[in-house]
Protein backbone atom coordinates (compact mmCIF):
# COMPACT_ATOMS: atom_id res chain seq x y z
CA UNK A 1 0.00 0.00 0.00
CA UNK A 2 1.40 3.38 -0.97
CA UNK A 3 0.83 6.40 1.23
CA UNK A 4 1.37 8.73 -1.73
CA UNK A 5 2.11 12.44 -1.36
CA UNK A 6 -1.16 13.08 0.50
CA UNK A 7 -0.02 12.43 4.08
CA UNK A 8 3.25 14.32 3.68
CA UNK A 9 1.33 17.51 2.96
CA UNK A 10 -0.74 17.01 6.15
CA UNK A 11 2.16 16.80 8.63
CA UNK A 12 1.69 19.40 11.40
CA UNK A 13 -1.91 19.95 10.24
CA UNK A 14 -5.08 19.03 12.14
CA UNK A 15 -6.66 15.92 10.65
CA UNK A 16 -9.65 13.71 11.31
CA UNK A 17 -9.27 9.93 11.25
CA UNK A 18 -12.12 7.45 11.07
CA UNK A 19 -11.06 4.00 12.18
CA UNK A 20 -12.36 0.61 11.10
CA UNK A 21 -14.15 0.27 14.44
CA UNK A 22 -16.08 3.52 13.86
CA UNK A 23 -14.11 5.92 16.04
CA UNK A 24 -13.52 9.54 14.99
CA UNK A 25 -10.17 10.83 16.24
CA UNK A 26 -9.01 14.42 15.64
CA UNK A 27 -5.45 15.60 16.20
CA UNK A 28 -2.29 17.12 14.74
CA UNK A 29 -0.46 14.71 12.42
CA UNK A 30 3.13 14.42 13.65
CA UNK A 31 4.33 11.50 11.56
CA UNK A 32 3.55 8.33 9.66
CA UNK A 33 5.36 5.37 8.15
CA UNK A 34 5.15 3.13 5.08
CA UNK A 35 2.44 1.00 6.75
CA UNK A 36 0.37 4.19 7.27
CA UNK A 37 0.71 3.96 11.05
CA UNK A 38 0.17 7.54 12.17
CA UNK A 39 1.15 9.60 15.20
CA UNK A 40 -1.24 12.31 16.37
CA UNK A 41 -0.56 14.96 19.00
CA UNK A 42 -3.13 17.02 20.93
CA UNK A 43 -5.69 14.41 19.90
CA UNK A 44 -9.19 13.69 21.09
CA UNK A 45 -11.93 11.24 20.19
CA UNK A 46 -15.35 12.56 19.24
CA UNK A 47 -18.12 10.30 20.52
CA UNK A 48 -21.45 10.83 18.77
CA UNK A 49 -24.87 10.15 20.27
CA UNK A 50 -28.49 10.68 19.26
CA UNK A 51 -29.43 11.65 22.84
CA UNK A 52 -26.76 14.15 23.81
CA UNK A 53 -24.13 16.35 22.20
CA UNK A 54 -20.78 15.14 20.96
CA UNK A 55 -18.44 14.19 23.79
CA UNK A 56 -14.73 14.78 23.32
CA UNK A 57 -12.38 12.39 25.11
CA UNK A 58 -8.83 13.73 25.45
CA UNK A 59 -6.22 11.26 24.18
CA UNK A 60 -3.10 13.45 23.91
CA UNK A 61 -0.24 11.83 21.98
CA UNK A 62 -1.82 8.89 20.14
CA UNK A 63 -0.72 6.25 17.65
CA UNK A 64 -3.15 4.60 15.23
CA UNK A 65 -2.15 1.44 13.38
CA UNK A 66 -2.42 1.74 9.63
CA UNK A 67 -4.53 -1.40 9.31
CA UNK A 68 -7.16 0.20 11.57
CA UNK A 69 -7.58 3.37 9.47
CA UNK A 70 -10.56 3.74 7.13
CA UNK A 71 -10.39 7.46 6.25
CA UNK A 72 -7.91 10.30 6.86
CA UNK A 73 -8.90 13.84 6.03
CA UNK A 74 -7.74 17.38 6.59
CA UNK A 75 -9.88 19.31 9.07
CA UNK A 76 -10.96 22.88 8.30
CA UNK A 77 -10.08 24.36 11.69
CA UNK A 78 -12.03 27.60 11.14
CA UNK A 79 -15.21 25.75 10.18
CA UNK A 80 -14.70 23.21 12.97
CA UNK A 81 -14.26 25.94 15.62
CA UNK A 82 -17.63 27.42 14.62
CA UNK A 83 -19.49 24.13 15.25
CA UNK A 84 -21.46 23.81 18.48
CA UNK A 85 -20.73 20.15 19.20
CA UNK A 86 -22.97 20.22 22.28
CA UNK A 87 -26.02 20.61 20.01
CA UNK A 88 -24.95 18.12 17.35
CA UNK A 89 -26.77 14.77 17.38
CA UNK A 90 -25.77 11.80 15.23
CA UNK A 91 -25.72 8.04 15.27
CA UNK A 92 -22.32 6.58 16.18
CA UNK A 93 -20.48 5.13 13.18
CA UNK A 94 -20.64 1.39 12.78
CA UNK A 95 -17.54 -0.73 12.52
CA UNK A 96 -16.26 -1.65 9.08
CA UNK A 97 -16.27 -5.42 8.66
CA UNK A 98 -13.57 -6.92 6.45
Amino acid sequence: MSTGPGLESLVDQTISVITNDGRNIVGVLKGFDQATNIILDESHERVFSTKEGVQQLVLGLYIIRGDNISVVGELDEELDSNLDLSKLRAHPLKAVIH
